[in-house]
């Protein structure tokens, strides 16, 4: 129940439309109900009159019911068009609301959540529900007063028939209710499968380039096979519990038209009711039948979209791990002050993978971090904007911990350069105005410049208006390095994250985007990945970590002296580059 109230929730802002489609269902149903007691009182009372009263009645008579079909007409259209439009708005609000939650989860839950699964819940899942959202209170409603009216109608005709129909509509009913309940987890486990086959397909299409550098098309067949084969046998479970549950209702409506029948003929055998009642009895029987199936083919579609609707839950009422703390404010003015306080993380109650950690950098300044793969490097500065929270210690920007300033805040001030640069599908303008999505089309050239792209760009047929391909495909990595620099000048931000910015350009590259790297870091406090060691030889301090975590650090002269890691690191690599 709880579920359900949830889901009814999605119907206030189309109260209105909701209760004129009732509305519409009750006229449809009182229409359907009315044409057996028509032709019950033309058989019994008109048609015995004189042949001038029934000609006289029967236009009237055909006016009435063209009218009646008429407003029936309507009523369906309203409930076949406006319904299905309630039905789809209300898919687009849970679409946002989906969306918009994703938005709000935190790296934790897109290190445990696969891409092409969250897909299925924001597309195929919602599909469903939004077909329950219009045809199941309509569906319920309409069925109800059609086997409630019939019902009625159908004691006023012969009682002891009725109460016999009734008992054989029971066991239906408590058949239908048994089969549903094994139909609920087969429905689920569909929703599962399908979620497994999309997450496969996100996956090939995704690497695609990787999967044909590798000739592994026939690896990726097999693995799509196997997720494909899956849902195909949960499919083929679904449907022997579908067509057990049809046939079973099939049969059970059989039964009523066979009790109709040989309880309808011992009752006018003995007397107790008339034949012509019986053909009017027969009538009501189909219109009691049709609504049952109504339901029967709504307990499907219900089970469809309650399970779509409870992995929609899952997502929504899921807590984002990283929020803003109730006295969290804003940050106005920033200097620039990091303090990394004896910080320690781990992962997912892990092994720790940072333990009390103590930096200090100045405003202004840069910081650099190397050392060996799996130090912590990286997710040192995830901690900073606040992707991750430290397990225990604290980070201050300017004195304050950043866990009392507003995630907006934070992060605005906050620009990140990192080795995998992303491009959204588009043109060069919108990827660069992405740093700030207001600029000027004057802010975006001058960040192009200062990002060297600029010339780039108007070499460019389209200029501007180019299209960058799906993430990025029709740049190279050193064009796309320099959008996502010249995102950042438009940014502005105060402090300044570079992750490995130039690791995996050629030397030609790395030599016009470290230009571009330095203007950036001006007047910036920025900390800086890098396993080219010659780019950070003029860092004001130069932190060495590993598993050990902090094991030296100074300048690049100091540690020189030293003769340890960092030296020994880029004595390797300037004998590689000379060699």
């Amino acid at each position: 129940m709880a579920t359900i109230k949830k889901f009814i929730q999605y119907y206030k802002p189309y109260k209105g439309v909701f209760f004129l489609d009732m509305f519409c269902a009750l006229l449809v149903s009182a229409i359907d109900l009315a044409f057996p007691q028509i032709l019950s009182w033309m058989t019994k009372d008109l048609f015995l009159q004189s042949a001038d009263s029934i000609f006289r009645a029967l236009p009237w008579i055909g006016i009435g019911l063209l009218v009646m079909y008429l407003i029936r007409y309507a009523g369906r259209f309203y409930i076949t068009y406006q319904g299905h439009v309630m039905g789809a708005r209300m898919e687009s609000n849970m679409r946002q609301d989906l969306f918009d939650q994703y938005q709000k989860l935190s790296f934790s839950y897109y290190d445990r959540n696969n891409t092409g699964e969250m897909m299925s819940k924001l597309v195929s899942d919602l599909f469903d529900i939004s077909e329950l959202a219009h045809h199941g209170p309509e569906n319920i409603f309409i069925s109800l007063l059609k086997i409630i009216g019939s019902f009625v109608l159908l004691l006023c005709i012969h009682v002891p028939m009725t109460l016999i129909l009734a008992a054989v509509t029971l066991g239906m009913l408590l058949f239908s209710a048994w089969q549903n309940q094994k139909m609920r987890e087969v429905f689920m486990d569909n929703r599962k499968k399908i979620a497994t086959v999309n997450a496969s397909l996100q996956d090939s299409l995704a690497g695609i380039r990787v999967v044909k550098s590798f000739a592994n098309e026939e690896l990726e067949h097999e693995k799509f096979s196997r997720s494909n084969l899956q849902f195909l046998r949960s499919k083929e479970r679904n449907y022997k519990r579908m067509g057990i549950f049809h046939a079973g209702n099939n049969f059970f409506q059989g039964i009523l038209y066979l009790t109709v029948l040989v309880s309808g003929g011992y009752f006018v055998a003995s007397g107790t009711l008339n034949p012509a009642d019986l053909a009017v009895y027969a009538l009501y029987i189909g219109i009691f039948i049709n609504p049952i199936e109504v339901l029967v083919e709504f307990t499907e579609m219900f089970q469809k979209g309650y399970s779509g609707f409870k992995r929609f839950l899952e997502v929504v009422e899921t807590q984002p791990e990283i929020t803003d703390s109730p006295n969290a404010k804003p940050m106005e003015k920033v200097d620039g002050v990091i303090d990394f306080h004896n910080v320690s993380f781990s992962y997912e109650k892990g092994e720790p993978i940072l333990d009390k950690i103590q930096i200090h950098i100045d405003a202004g300044k840069t910081v650099a971090l190397v050392g060996p793969s799996g130090g912590g490097k990286t997710t040192l500065c995830s901690l900073l904007p606040r992707f991750y929270d430290v397990t225990e210690g604290q980070i201050t920007i300017d004195g304050t911990d950043i866990r009392d300033i507003t995630l907006k805040s934070l992060r605005s001030h906050i620009g990140i350069v990192q080795q995998d640069v992303y491009m959204f599908g588009g043109s060069i303008k919108e990827n660069i105005a992405y740093g700030k999505p207001d600029a000027t089309m004057d802010e975006i050239i001058e960040a192009a410049k200062r990002a060297n792209i600029h010339d780039f760009v108007t070499s460019l047929p389209d200029g501007y208006d180019t299209f960058v391909g799906e993430r990025g495909t029709r740049l190279s990595g050193g064009q796309k390095q320099r959008i996502s620099i010249a995102r950042v000048f438009l940014k502005d931000p105060r402090i300044l994250i570079l992750d490995e910015a130039t690791s995996a350009l050629d030397n030609e590259s790395e030599r016009h985007i470290q230009q571009s790297l330095e203007e950036l870091a001006k007047d910036r406090t920025t900390i800086v990945i890098a396993h080219r060691l010659s780019t950070i030889r003029n860092a004001d301090e130069i932190i060495v970590i590993s598993d050990d975590g902090i094991i030296e650090r100074g300048s690049h002269g100091e540690l020189m002296k030293e003769n340890g890691l960092y030296a020994r690191y880029y004595n390797m690599q300037f004998e590689g580059l000379h060699s």
